[in-house]
């Protein structure tokens, strides 16, 4: 499957983007009848994302405010030092099972993600894994890969990313209660964005100092 996917307009754009050594087409190992990419990106602190591929494919049936974000890719992004291969560690393997579920939900229920959508991680939510105790995953558009994932122009339509992030229950009331731009506000200007950081505090928590 990884062979015949290397020619398909998202692997040829974001070759061209980034380089075509950058850009990888694998199986996913939870779940091998979904085909995705990993993105090798070198910046000041080297990540690696992994990306649906031929999410995009897919037209959602967004809303009319939303007009012309129809085609989408979705993305975890991983730090460096993140186990690729260690499967059978749950605190490494929750993204490649997070993003196959997604991928899954939003064509069988034909609906559709866009900046500021939050999906539960279960009913009742649950932590991700161990480490990760985050409840629920925020939709955005790229904020640490802002310039390697802008809007990529394919084929007389245009793809745009949305990076996956990991929020707490108390900064999902938070956005409900003030707005997406308003939480979006504070989780940036607490330094954070979609890079996975499973140790990141609540942006609801203020640093207590001692001296």
């Amino acid at each position: 499957m990884e062979k015949e996917l290397e020619t398909h307009p998202l692997v040829v754009g974001l070759g061209n983007r980034l380089g075509a050594h950058r850009v990888k087409v694998i199986s996913n190992p939870l779940h091998p009848d979904q085909a995705f990419l990993l993105l090798f990106i070198e910046k000041n602190v080297p990540v690696t994302a992994v990306m649906t591929l031929g999410l995009s494919d897919y037209k959602m049936p967004v809303l009319d405010s939303w007009k012309g974000r129809e085609h989408n890719e979705i993305y975890f992004c991983l730090p460096s030092f993140w186990e690729l291969d260690d499967m059978s560690n749950p605190n490494f393997a929750w993204p490649f099972d997070w993003i196959y579920r997604l991928e899954k939900f939003v064509r069988e229920k034909n609906t559709w993600f866009g900046p500021g959508h939050t999906i539960p991680t279960g009913n009742p939510a649950v932590q991700l894994s161990e480490q990760a105790k985050h409840d629920y995953l925020f939709f955005s558009g790229p904020l640490f890969l802002e310039e390697e994932l802008a809007p990529l122009a394919i084929k007389n339509q245009t793809i745009y990313f949305l990076g996956i992030i990991p929020i707490f229950g108390e900064e999902l009331d938070y956005k409900m209660g003030k707005g997406t731009q308003k939480f979006l506000k504070r989780f940036v200007a607490k330094g954070f964005d979609e890079r996975i950081d499973e140790y990141r505090p609540s942006v609801m928590k203020s640093r207590m100092y001692f001296f």
